[in-house]
This record gives C-alpha cells, sequence and structure tokens, in this order.
C-alpha cells in the first residue's frame, strides 16, 4: 500500500518526527515499510512509503486505518481533516435504517445497502481528491472511479457504481425489486472486462429483478456500468464474507481490486461512516443531488465479549524493561500499561484488588484481537519489544526427562543394537487402500490429503523409494502417531513405534555366504527386543482389517503381554504389496503400541549392565520324550522356576520324531548352561541339579529321559 506522508499529516502531526524514526517505529509495530520514495504533485514534494501489513490488521489498510496506528506507535490523537464534513446526522440515520431492517438471510454477507442517486450534473473530481490519487499511484479520470478508488483509499471499504437508467430500460417497468441471490444457476452475463461469465453453479450476485449486475463483490456487468452520460446511478455498499470471495474468485478464474479487498475480511465499525463520506463527496459538485435507499440489510450484529488482562501475566510474559536513564531493570507499571490501552482505544476499567483490566476491544479491532494474550501483544508492540530485555533468566533447575522420554531412549537402544536406522515419515497420505481414512478439510494436495491409520504403509514407500534411486533396501524404525475413527464422531489418536527388516541379503561372518533373512530370523530379532527390555509375550495368529492389505495373511502374528494386552503385530509384506511396488519379497513389518511399551517400561526394572563371570561354564545336554502337546517354551519357563542362579542358558539344540518314537511323542534335546560369578563349578554340584530338573519333569510331564 503507498502512503503519502502530506495525507498522513492531515490526520497525525507527524512533521516534527524524524522519518528514520517513524520506519524504525512502524517497523517495529508490525509494519514492513518496503520503500521509500520522493514525487511531486502539482509541484508540492511529497514522500511515499510502501508499507506492507500483517493478514490480520485489516483494519490498517486505509489511510485512515494506518493514521490511527501512527497516531498509537507516536502517542498522538488523531485531528479532524479540514475537508471533511460533520456527518453526525446521517450516519444516525442510517444506524437507524440498519438496525429497523430486515435481518439478512443470504449467505456470505453482513451488511447490504442500495441507495439510487438522481440529478447529477458534474462528476468531475475535486483538485484536492485528484492531488491525493496521484500521491497514491492512480491516474484520476474525472469520473465515477475517482470517487470509487478516493474512499477505497481513505476508508478501506470497496464501493460499486451501476447505471439506473440503463437497468430501467432493460425490465422496462417501474416495478424493480433489488436482491442479493444465488438463484442464478446456469446464467452468464459479460464482465467490465469484456470476459463472457458462465455461472454453471449458485454463485452470490446482486440483481435487479432477474438481471444480474455483478458477482458480488468481484466483477460488474458490464451493460450496467456507469460511463460520461451517466445522469443517475446505483450505488451498491456490501460486505462480503472474505471465504466465499476467495471461493467463489477461485470457481470464476477472476481476481479483482474490489475482491482482494473482501478477501482479507472487512468488518462493519466504519461502514456507515465511510458510505457518508462518498453521499457527501458527491455532494459538492452536486448540490441538487436526490439520495433514496432501494434496499438495506444486515445480519444480527455478533456481540463483542470483554476481556481480562491480568498485570501478573503482562509481566510473565514481557519480561523486564531497561531504564534508559539509570541503566537498571524493571517492570512496566500499571500507569503505562493503562497509557498504551488509552493509546488503542480500548475501553478499560482497572480493578485493584486483583491488578486486572476489565477491557472492551474496540468492533474496528475485533477480528484480530479476541483474547489476553493479543492485548498483551499489543502492549508489547506499543512499548517498542527492542526496549524489552532480552537476556535469558537463570534456571535453577534442569528439566527431568519423563517416562515417555525414558521408554522411547530405552526403545532406541535395542533398536539400534539389532542394527536398524530411524526414519521419519509425513503424517499425511493419499488413500490407495480401501479403507475409510480421515480426510482433511483442505488439503494442500491431494496425497497428502489423508490422516495415516498405520505407519507400515510410509516404511514400505521408502524402501521402494530408496530402491528405484539405485540404493539398497533400508532396515530401520519409526515412532509416530497414528488416526482412527471419524474427526466429526468417534477419533482416536495413538503413538506407534514400526519398523521394516529384510530386504537384502546378509552374512554371519566375512567368511560366509549371503543368505536371505527368513520370517523366523525376522521374528528372533523382535523377540529379542522383547527379551532385552524384559517384556514376557505369546503370539496369536490373527490381526486387524487395517493390516490386511499390507501383510502376508498367512505369514502374521499377533503379540499380546501375558495379561492378555495387545502389545503390536510382525508379519512379512503382503504378496500384491510386493509385486505393485516391486520390493524384495523377504521384506518383513512390525508395528508395536507405545503407549503399552512405556507403560510396561515404567514398572520393569531394566538391566542396566551386567558384570562377566571369569569363571567357566560347564553345558549339559539333557534328551526327553514328551507329549507332542507340550511346548518347548513351556518346558523351558518350568525349568527356570526350579532351577537355580547357578543355570544361566537354556536352548533347544534338536526336535526329533521318527520310528524310534512314539507317534504321539517328540523328543527334545535342550541344552543346559551352568556358571557362577563367584567359583569354579564342579561336575558333581551341576549332576545334582540336572537330576532335580529330570525328576521335577517326570512329575509333571511324565517325560522319559533318552540315554
Amino acid at each position: 500500500m503507498r502512503v503519502s506522508l502530506n495525507w498522513i499529516n492531515e490526520l497525525v502531526n507527524i512533521r516534527d518526527i524524524n522519518l528514520e524514526i517513524l520506519i524504525e517505529k512502524l517497523t517495529l509495530g508490525g509494519f514492513e515499510v518496503e520503500d521509500i520514495f520522493q514525487i511531486i504533485v502539482d509541484e508540492k514534494k511529497d514522500i511515499i512509503l510502501e508499507i506492507s501489513a500483517t493478514a490480520n490488521r485489516t483494519d490498517s489498510v486505509s489511510i485512515n486505518g494506518i493514521s490511527k496506528e501512527i497516531a498509537a506507535l507516536t502517542d498522538q490523537s488523531i485531528q479532524k481533516n479540514s475537508l471533511s464534513v460533520d456527518n453526525s446526522t446521517s450516519e444516525q440515520i442510517l444506524q437507524t435504517l440498519f438496525a429497523k431492517s430486515k435481518p439478512l438471510n443470504i449467505k456470505g454477507c453482513s451488511d447490504f445497502i442500495l441507495i439510487r442517486a438522481e440529478n447529477i450534473e458534474n462528476l468531475e473530481s475535486p483538485k484536492w481528491l485528484k492531488q491525493k490519487l496521484l500521491s497514491s499511484g492512480i491516474q484520476p479520470t474525472n469520473s465515477l472511479s475517482d470517487f470509487q478508488n478516493y474512499l477505497l483509499l481513505e476508508t478501506g471499504y470497496p464501493f460499486e457504481f451501476y447505471d439506473f437508467n440503463k437497468i430501467k430500460k432493460d425490465i422496462a417497468n417501474d416495478d424493480i425489486t433489488y436482491k442479493l441471490t444465488t438463484n442464478n444457476k446456469n446464467s452468464s452475463f459479460i464482465g467490465v472486462n469484456d470476459v463472457k461469465y458462465e455461472l454453471t453453479e449458485p454463485i452470490l450476485t446482486v440483481n435487479a429483478n432477474n438481471l444480474i449486475l455483478s458477482v458480488g463483490g468481484i466483477i460488474q456487468n458490464k451493460n450496467y456500468s456507469c460511463d460520461g452520460k451517466t445522469s443517475s446511478f446505483l450505488i451498491e455498499a456490501t460486505i462480503f464474507d472474505s471465504k466465499t470471495i476467495r471461493q467463489t474468485s477461485r470457481n470464476l478464474g477472476i481476481r479483482t481490486e474490489r475482491s482482494a479487498r473482501y478477501e482479507k475480511e472487512l468488518n462493519n465499525s466504519r461502514f456507515i461512516q465511510a458510505i457518508c463520506r462518498l453521499l457527501n463527496l458527491l455532494k459538492i459538485n452536486n448540490p441538487k443531488i436526490n439520495y433514496q435507499i432501494e434496499n438495506i440489510g444486515q445480519i444480527t450484529p455478533k456481540q463483542i465479549k470483554p476481556i481480562t488482562l491480568t498485570y501478573k501475566n503482562v509481566i510473565e510474559i514481557l519480561g523486564p524493561i531497561t531504564n534508559n536513564t539509570t541503566k537498571k531493570t524493571n517492570n512496566l507499571s500499571i500507569t503505562q500499561i493503562s497509557n498504551y490501552l488509552k493509546q488503542l482505544e480500548f475501553d478499560n476499567k482497572f480493578e485493584d484488588s486483583t491488578s486486572s483490566w476489565f477491557i472492551k476491544v474496540p468492533a474496528v479491532r475485533s477480528n484480530d484481537v479476541t483474547r489476553e494474550i493479543d492485548i498483551i501483544e499489543e502492549i508489547g508492540r506499543l512499548h517498542g519489544f527492542n526496549n524489552f530485555v532480552t537476556e535469558l533468566p537463570n534456571m535453577t533447575n534442569v528439566g527431568k526427562e519423563d517416562i515417555s522420554y525414558q521408554a522411547r531412549k530405552k526403545l532406541i537402544t535395542c533398536f539400534l543394537s539389532e542394527g536398524l536406522t530411524e526414519l521419519v515419515q509425513y503424517s499425511l497420505v493419499e488413500n490407495q487402500t480401501s479403507q475409510q481414512l480421515i480426510s482433511l478439510i483442505n488439503p494442500l494436495t491431494k496425497d497428502v490429503s489423508q490422516l495415516r491409520t498405520t505407519l507400515l504403509i510410509g516404511l514400505v514407500q521408502s524402501i521402494e523409494s530408496n530402491l528405484k534411486q539405485g540404493n539398497r533396501s533400508v532396515e530401520g524404525f519409526e515412532f509416530g502417531h497414528i488416526f482412527s475413527g471419524d474427526i466429526k464422531g468417534d477419533y482416536s489418536e495413538k503413538e506407534c513405534v514400526s519398523g521394516v527388516l529384510g530386504g537384502f541379503n546378509s552374512k554371519s561372518t566375512w567368511s560366509n555366504e549371503s543368505f536371505d533373512l527368513s520370517w523366523f530370523e525376522a521374528k528372533g530379532k523382535i523377540n529379542d527386543i522383547f527379551s532385552k527390555l524384559q517384556i514376557s509375550i505369546f503370539e496369536k495368529q490373527i490381526f486387524g482389517n487395517q493390516y490386511e492389505t499390507i501383510l502376508h495373511p498367512h505369514k502374521t502374528i499377533t503379540f499380546y503381554s501375558t495379561e492378555n494386552e495387545y502389545i503390536g503385530i510382525f508379519g512379512q509384506v503382503h504378496p500384491n504389496l510386493i509385486n505393485e511396488l516391486d520390493i524384495p519379497s523377504n521384506t518383513y513389518l512390525f508395528e508395536l503400541d507405545f503407549e503399552f511399551l512405556k507403560n510396561k517400561l515404567n514398572t520393569n526394572q531394566l538391566t542396566l549392565y551386567k558384570p562377566y563371570s571369569s569363571y567357566p561354564k560347564i553345558v549339559k545336554d539333557l534328551s526327553i520324550v514328551l507329549n507332542q502337546t507340550i511346548l518347548f517354551s513351556e518346558i523351558r519357563t518350568f525349568i527356570s522356576e526350579i532351577g537355580t542362579d547357578l543355570l544361566t542358558e537354556i536352548n533347544l539344540l534338536d526336535e526329533y520324531k521318527g520310528d524310534s518314537i512314539p507317534l504321539d511323542k517328540t523328543s527334545l534335546c535342550i541344552q543346559l548352561v551352568f556358571q557362577s560369578s563367584q567359583k569354579t563349578l564342579r561336575t558333581e554340584e551341576v549332576e545334582k541339579i540336572v537330576n532335580l530338573i529330570v525328576l521335577k519333569l517326570t512329575e509333571k510331564y511324565q517325560i522319559m529321559q533318552r540315554i
């Protein structure tokens, strides 16, 4: 926005303020000064500032708005313009008419008024108005567009004009009804830019009976635009919803100066004053002009809720300031804060007992000042954020690692020890499955339009991407959130840790040939991690619907705790997915519930280190025959319970079924490893323990020992 300092000087006295200081105050106040240059208008020098405001400060995108900001930043008052006219009576009349009008029941518009102006004799622009247009980079045309552009610059409100005689001619009778409507599907018209627009869907338009005068807030119908012969015209003043304007602009493929202003979300705080200002400007060269309101309406105004501001919160958030005289630090005083609220024109009442202010935000700032923190930001802006102490406070206590962080560290250590690399994926995905995912209302692109229900798809796609780029597959793990349900109803979010194993040939030693990772070896890695975390598990061959297109239907198991709590899932990649993405068949995935692991690790006391014994081991092999229905895991658990601290390992060496073994029996060869950390064991001691184990197994499982 181009801002003329001569124009600003008419509203705020900044003649004695150094230009560099003014620019610094504007910059620190949130207004970027992009350029400064000097022009000459009618032999008078004028300094122009190119200023851009943030998206939430639509109230400042006008001369009146930026003047109020400069007045607040420089602690001055707005002075009355010598060219202004007292509009108080007209404003009261319009205010009463709006209050008595029927509420608007059209979506996308908050205020609407159509005024007919007749007896127009002279549309030439006043000299001072032309000068202001020139200083703002607009070439005057001595037509209604000059008034239109001037009001947009001064007040920020866009107006539209329609030739009344042209409208009356096309309708051919005096019974004309003006309205806002969306009942215009399959209509068309030619805009003032000579482009034909087909309205293939309901779009908000301004109509006179069935004639389309304009697409609301965007572009006018060329047939009813004003020209040099216009003697009677309609003035349309409307406040459209920013979302409606943006959507319509996209549908029609057009963006105008008027629509751009509506896209920034105007409010009606100065709407009536802007209308009265326009009516009085037109009356300067047309004293006999006659105005008649054709249509008027507005939605029920929203009540602005008061905001409570506490002194304690202001000091905690903004921090101390430096006294420029004494160079000592202190806090903003209550008086200073009250003065800043006065500069902002925020009505307030201070309560001594609670050291707080009860503030009513003016309507012009109701869009961007809605919370206590917004008011604190305004106070900091006026005082100058560069005037606050920037030193960090002394930290007396260092934060502690919470349970979640501690659990994450333990899991990362386990995964890294298995040779896995930590991966990070995006939580937004494209729905490439038959599942119903949670959709975003306004996604950036189609491939990031859904919330993921599992981390596994992202891991598989990472493997595919690596292979396509000529890299080998990767073994990795990822922490992330997954989502399920309906965002409007039963919605849930939980954290998981997932990973991928295999996908390439590996060697156990450098001299051996490379081999594929088998399903059992991959599962052994997961079991090893559970063992390190001291979590007991059992397995079931069932899994949920979200995995049916990802994991192999016959090579997938689900992990449960001994208390029958769900832990996670492990399996080979589905054959269809392997063929579709062209990835190795020996690729395995797992996904574990992080919340369960965190809670379990919080109660488990993990061994931080285990001292190495310098005494020798004694290894005993035990061959037994037992019923086929008895699992080795059950035998191992039983032996661990009846054994001593000297029994350090229990391994299954062999399982045999053959002619020498009964049909309903199986033979297990179990390796028992004994070792002491305090002495060298004797064979007699170990034999006694083995005999005890055989005796107990015989009593419980009726085994037979093979010699």
